[in-house]
């Protein structure tokens, strides 16, 4: 009873000290349903509570791209953000040493795809200086840097940054209405879900790339992460949203009617229940997993880019342990099609993929 009152003080103690509000922040889409499942289901204030913190609550603030969370987060506007996986390269790479920002936990499997309602469009070799793509940030996103790994791949190393002059920001919303609008000069957007599902209902719209062919296989489309001080400043909190986001990404694979339901709700779409339901059966395009896949892929590209100067020495350094520690879904480095020059006949195998 003596050793229970103490744990029970020492729990107490811990709670008091914590923060009583976690700040997160979502962009727009179907990647972020754990996020409004666990808002309605309360379970980060659940989870908080078992472990000794009734009093958590936590806010959400949604923003329109990865740039702008990575400045609510560096700016200390909020606590836990959600993003592209370059996004987390990114910023980890930037505040090694400092705030030490590292993944909490994978949050979606997804695809990106590049749809466009121009005909003559068919792959990217098509694009021409008056074309125009829409990502949500140019250069920073994962969908701009899919575009570079695309550009090295099919039109050689040298041509990485050739379609870069292309690409103009905007909302996936915004994206949307452009390419479906009849003489928008935005005809391409790299969409996410769902607004992939939507716009490819046009019949004249089509898929010019996929991102799963161009990362080699199924990818990490978003993650959660914070700073390595909050977490140890807030380790109930930590973990509270960390199990909430597991048991919300649970939920939906056990419910996913109520799932589609609960979607259409929190964002008030003007999509169907049944329609989001029928996204949700499509796991090749869209998984709900804490596990993360295939950021080596991404990360390896970005450093030999340079945009990211630090090289992990595997895809844990970039997550805290709460991230899963099975192994990912295939771990390679990038390989571009079109090796860079060099004398050295081995070095160009390697780079071919032979």
């Amino acid at each position: 009873m003596v050793l229970a009152a103490l744990v029970s003080a020492a729990l107490a103690g811990t709670a008091a000290a914590e923060t009583s509000e976690v700040r997160m922040a979502q962009q727009y889409g179907m990647v972020y349903l754990p996020l409004q499942v666990a808002v309605e289901h309360r379970l980060v204030e659940k989870h908080a509570a078992a472990l000794g913190h009734p009093g958590l609550k936590l806010s959400m603030l949604q923003l329109a791209s990865g740039a702008a969370v990575n400045d609510a987060i560096l700016s200390g506007a909020i606590d836990v953000a959600t993003g592209g996986s370059s996004v987390l390269l990114t910023i980890w790479d930037k505040t090694r040493g400092r705030q030490n920002i590292r993944g909490m936990m994978a949050l979606c499997d997804s695809p990106i795809l590049f749809n466009s309602s121009d005909p003559r469009i068919r792959t990217i070799a098509d694009y021409r200086e008056t074309d125009r793509i829409a990502v949500t940030g140019v250069k920073v996103t994962h969908h701009a840097l899919i575009l570079q790994m695309a550009a090295a791949q099919q039109l050689g190393w040298e041509n990485r940054f050739k379609l870069d002059p292309l690409t103009v920001s905007l909302s996936h919303p915004d994206s949307m209405i452009a390419i479906l609008a009849p003489q928008h000069e935005v005809r391409t957007h790299a969409a996410t879900i769902p607004f992939l599902f939507q716009e490819l209902r046009d019949a004249r719209v089509h898929t010019v790339l996929n991102s799963y062919e161009v990362a080699g296989g199924r990818h990490t489309v978003a993650v959660v992460y914070n700073t390595e001080k909050w977490k140890t400043e807030n380790p109930i909190a930590f973990k509270a949203v960390a199990a909430a986001l597991t048991e919300a990404m649970a939920w939906i694979a056990a419910n996913k009617p109520d799932a589609a339901a609960l979607y259409v709700r929190a964002e008030k779409s003007s999509l169907t229940p049944d329609d989001v339901l029928g996204y949700l059966q499509q796991e090749d395009k869209v998984l709900y997993t804490p596990t993360p896949s295939r950021m080596m892929v991404h990360v390896d590209f970005m450093h030999r880019l340079g945009t990211v100067k630090n090289m992990p020495e595997s895809w844990k350094d970039l997550f805290f342990e709460t991230a899963t520690t099975a192994p990912e879904a295939d771990g390679r480095p990038f390989v571009d099609r079109h090796p860079r020059e060099s004398g050295d006949p081995a070095s160009l195998s390697r780079r071919c993929g032979a």
